[in-house]
């Protein structure tokens, strides 16, 4: 999968997280949330080996996700984005007072399935295209983690391959079932035009040796 975590926080307090795979990525989340600096709204990317933290701060609420750096911006932002609306649409000013994990129960699930759509549905990167790049993700610049983590305090990223290989087997899957569907169709809509094709000509024919037997009765 392209983003392997997710958290929502108000402030450095969690309130619900999500991982695709067996990582650290929590702890080393938890570290950024206590140093990105200001509590102005704001977007930034920090690397870490091939992995990129995407954090996305609105009014006093942190959306942070984890994405392989082959991901690029939009897909994660877009995500983050989507999270941030979903989760204040759901909960309103109760992440203002929730207390830490409050939501996770219920909101784990969305961040699983979100994640699972923003990594593997070709539909996701197709609407955000035709929306257009957001414009405050152009600018992010991708920093070192070590921008806002010192190297001594700096966990380092443990990630199981395997979410990664799981991840694009389901892509595969997913492609050979789209691939298999659109091989079908067509062979359905080739037959269907052979049959109508066969019943035009069996029509013309019939029409031709009727036409040909009525021309003597006529001719006496």
């Amino acid at each position: 999968m392209a983003i392997l975590y997710a958290l929502v926080a108000r402030g450095s307090v969690a309130l619900a997280e999500f991982s695709a795979a067996a990582t650290n990525a929590s702890q080393i989340a938890r570290q950024i949330l206590e140093k990105i600096p200001g509590a102005h709204d704001s977007n930034a990317s920090y690397s870490q080996d091939r992995y990129i933290f995407h954090v996305r701060r609105t009014d006093g609420l942190t959306v942070l996700c984890m994405a392989d750096d082959t991901a690029g911006r939009r897909i994660p932002f877009a995500f983050l984005e989507d999270i941030h609306q979903r989760f204040v649409r759901t909960y309103g000013r109760a992440v203002l007072s929730a207390q830490a994990y409050a939501m996770n129960d219920e909101f784990s699930r969305v961040l699983s399935q979100q994640m699972e759509y923003y990594s593997n549905d070709p539909n996701a990167d197709r609407i955000n295209r035709l929306k257009g790049e957001m414009s405050q993700v152009r600018n992010v610049m991708i920093e070192n983690i070590d921008k806002v983590l010192d190297r001594g305090d700096r966990l380092e990223l443990l990630v199981d391959k395997t979410a990664n290989m799981q991840g694009n087997t389901f892509r595969f899957r997913k492609q050979a079932r789209r691939f298999r569907s659109n091989v079908w169709w067509r062979n359905v809509k080739l037959t269907v035009a052979l049959v109508i094709l066969l019943l035009v000509i069996v029509y013309v024919v019939l029409a031709f040796v009727c036409h040909g037997l009525a021309l003597p009765s006529c001719i006496k």
